[in-house]
């Protein structure tokens, strides 16, 4: 839960976050009994805490599709990561992964930490994945061959072009949209959406991680691996680790815009997209991440702290998201709130700051469009304190209180999952 000081702060964070917890205390509750699925869904949770909530918004059968999913593409992204491995190694690992799904003995020693845990006991992934339906088992097939050949050949070359930051966010992200499509059209639940809007909804995601991610992965161990395209911020710097150092802040932040303005680009598809679902606990499995993106972007903006340390939501507000996306309205209102707060953000000085308006009012203009503003809730306004900071206080240390009393009676049996 959030830090007392946080919900003082932000004392209408309270109830949703109390909310995120109970249901937080509920996904681990349905854990399931078999081995295999115990061990996807307990792994689901220590690897992606925010995606094992996501996920539970799913009905069962397409649950547990895109468990499998998830994990299967999460081993996929560990080998490539894992730095230690030789080229000569991985590019075959990488290119035959789709194969080694179908095996319940494979497994690949790699990763650290819980990653190292999932690549060590892959086989109850696979079994997992062998008493999937048919269709969900050919649409995983599909995208983890094309996303293991993607991911092989960037092995070998280094993102240039801003054609070729799109092609390796396609490989990474955009088949993940790709793919959860096919899931949720054999699940017989949503038509199959074009794969152009598919892509962008993963290309939002992607980007918005890399440019967040700058200094976590230029001070990768043993050697970092970076995805900001040459293209964009040669522009500013001679190496991309100058933007580290404190005398080359004006050029940091200015090649940081320009990479939010490129990702802003891809807005309007991830809208279309989203309109176009009917089932809710699809259509809240979708939009929930989309709007933690546009809110990301907006903290990231001419944030020099990107180059620093890590810059995210605050949890409340994460909590927010979760508690209020119901509607298109609220994920309209959400986008128009966040880019009121990115415009207030644009400096008229920075190189592209036309560029960055002119993206701003194009999406906007899509959510005004939709004539469901007046229906939206506000997610980044601040509203008057709801409460006596006093009074949170004490349902804070009550809650504290209560939630202990719960894990140590509920110890035993975590203890024998």
């Amino acid at each position: 839960m959030g830090s007392l000081g946080a919900i003082l702060k932000h004392p209408d964070d309270f109830y949703p976050l109390l909310k995120l917890k109970m249901a937080a205390r509920h996904a681990e509750k349905q854990i399931p009994p078999e081995p295999h699925w115990g061990f996807c869904y307990t792994m689901l949770h220590r690897v992606s805490r925010s995606f094992a909530l996501v996920i539970q918004q799913l009905e069962p059968e397409l649950r547990n599709a895109v468990c499998i999913f998830y994990l299967v593409l999460r081993a996929l992204d560990t080998v490539e990561d894992d730095t230690g491995i030789q080229t000569d190694i991985k590019v075959p690992i990488l290119k035959a992964f789709h194969c080694h799904i179908y095996n319940r003995d494979w497994h690949f020693s790699c990763g650290t930490k819980d990653y190292k845990v999932l690549m060590d006991e892959f086989h109850h992934v696979s079994t997992a994945f062998l008493e999937l339906g048919k269709g969900y088992q050919e649409a995983i097939e599909d995208i983890t061959k094309r996303m293991g050949a993607g991911m092989a050949k960037f092995i070998c070359q280094e993102v240039e072009t801003v054609d070729d930051y799109d092609e390796y966010c396609h490989y990474v992200a955009g088949l993940v949209g790709l793919g959860l499509s096919k899931l949720f059209h054999a699940a017989k639940l949503e038509d199959l959406a074009p794969d152009s809007l598919s892509n962008s909804m993963g290309l939002f995601l992607q980007k918005t991680n890399i440019i967040r991610d700058y200094l976590e992965d230029i001070n990768e161990i043993p050697k970092s691996r970076m995805f900001w395209p040459r293209e964009i911020w040669g522009k500013y710097a001679d190496k991309l680790e100058d933007f580290k150092y404190e005398e080359n802040s004006v050029k940091a932040v200015q090649c940081l815009n320009d990479l939010v303005t490129n990702a802003l680009n891809h807005v309007e598809d991830c809208l279309k997209y989203m309109s176009n679902l009917r089932d809710l606990s699809i259509f809240r499995f979708c939009a929930i991440p989309q709007i933690m993106a546009i809110g990301t972007l907006a903290l990231c903006y001419n944030n020099i702290e990107v180059f620093r340390g890590v810059v995210k939501m605050r949890r409340g507000l994460t909590a927010k998201v979760i508690d209020r996306t119901k509607t298109m309205a609220d994920v309209y209102g959400a986008f128009f709130d966040f880019s009121v707060m990115l415009k207030a953000k644009v400096n008229s000085s920075d190189p592209n700051a036309s560029k960055t308006l002119s993206r701003i009012e194009a999406i906007q203009q899509t959510c005004k469009q939709s004539g469901l503003l007046n229906k939206r809730k506000l997610y980044v306004v601040r509203s008057e304190p709801m409460y006596n900071p006093a009074v949170i206080v004490i349902l804070f240390s009550l809650l504290r209180i209560i939630l202990a009393y719960l894990s140590a009676k509920q110890l035993p049996a975590n203890q024998s999952v």
